[in-house]
């Protein structure tokens, strides 16, 4: 049921949740957060109109977090990531800006973890993004059948090491342009 017996470290926390906009951010899923590392964090990091929805299938880690973490924001829903769609409609939320996870996809039966990834990639906001750790590449052929946007990254210092896999709906991810090089030696104004 997790993906470690290791609180994830600061390095990792830092590392998948500097890839969130979190002035966009408006509303945020996790999927598994067990006693709450992530959870904490994201709190700490989103605005004060967004939302958390946590999506845990482990009734203890449920009543834990519904004890423990005291904010108007967080909402902690026991049952399955696989419902992540009928769980937002039923808070009246259209979608997930992101969707973070270090469930372990990789010990997931295959029906259910297909079912998982597509309801994400059906729950998410078109620009919106799948960030998840991991602690081996093997979840990488999974993604891609859903992702077709699909970066990686690697954490040394965390125990164990982590791989961060950031996960865009395909041909959805909006492009941001280059700045141009500046023309006859003048530096190019940025557009305001």
């Amino acid at each position: 049921m997790l993906g470690s017996l290791i609180p994830s470290s600061r390095f990792l926390v830092n590392r998948l949740l500097g890839q969130v906009d979190w002035s966009r951010a408006g509303v945020v899923v996790e999927y598994g957060p067990g006693v709450g590392t992530f959870t904490a964090e994201i709190l700490r990091r989103l605005r004060p109109d967004a939302t958390l929805v946590v999506i845990e299938t482990n009734g203890d880690f449920v009543r834990h977090l519904r004890h423990t973490v005291r904010d108007d924001r967080l909402h902690v829903v026991h049952g399955s990531a696989a419902g992540t769609s009928e769980v937002l409609a039923d808070k009246g939320l259209a979608h997930a800006d992101y969707i973070i996870s270090g469930i372990p996809f990789t010990t997931i039966p295959s029906p259910i973890r297909e079912e998982i990834l597509r309801a994400t990639h059906a729950a998410l906001h078109p620009t919106g993004a799948f960030l998840v750790y991991q602690f081996t590449r093997a979840v990488l052929p999974y993604l891609h059948q859903v992702f077709t946007l699909v970066h990686q990254e690697f954490e040394p210092r965390n125990i164990m090491p982590a791989r961060l896999f950031y996960c865009r709906r395909h041909g959805d991810r909006r492009r941001v342009p280059r700045p141009r090089a500046p023309q006859n030696g003048h530096r190019a104004r940025p557009k305001r």
